[in-house]
């Protein structure tokens, strides 16, 4: 079934920038079947397990996250870029390949000791994920496992993210 839905992703090459060949998950996401498969597979991988929250990242984490955290029955935490969440926040900077950038998070998304799992479509180089464990080991969060639609194994994104677990459904 990954391998099925491997082919309704959509590479799009020199996106954004040339020489990347950017995973577009729009493509799944707008099937039906594809998309209901991706929230089955991934939410089969954590039925059972002590999850209270799934932390969503922009942008398209959201999609991924709140349909994963439905299936398993646990609330949503949104982690966005700065200024965009309402009430106090905590804010993880981190490196991109020319500069950095930031994400922030409710200081009350997360109590301490909630089982947290932490969901993106794409792990790359690693470094938003890292600023998201960073964000949740803060509010004192027990992260149960790092979880993506999408990894790009050849940037080592997941060595970012040791010692906690990181899962990705289909991995180029």
């Amino acid at each position: 079934m990954v391998d099925i839905l491997k082919t309704t992703i959509r590479e799009v090459p020199d996106f954004p920038k040339k020489g990347i060949l950017f995973k577009d998950i729009t493509t799944l996401c707008k099937d039906p079947v594809s998309f209901q498969r991706m929230v089955d597979l991934l939410g089969h991988r954590y039925v059972g397990s002590p999850v209270d929250l799934v932390v969503g990242i922009e942008a398209r984490g959201f999609i991924v996250g709140a349909a994963l955290a439905y299936k398993l029955g646990a609330g949503v935490v949104l982690v966005r870029k700065p200024g965009k969440l309402p009430h106090k926040t905590y804010k993880a900077t981190y490196e991109l390949e020319y500069g950095e950038d930031s994400l922030e998070i409710h200081q009350d998304a997360i109590e301490k000791g909630q089982k947290v799992l932490i969901v993106d479509d794409l792990l790359a180089t690693g470094g938003t994920a890292a600023a998201v464990v960073e964000l949740v080991e803060q509010l004192e969060g027990e992260i149960v496992e790092c979880s993506f639609l999408v990894e790009l194994d050849e940037l080592k994104g997941r060595e970012k993210l040791l010692p906690h677990k990181t899962f990705s459904l289909i991995r180029y």
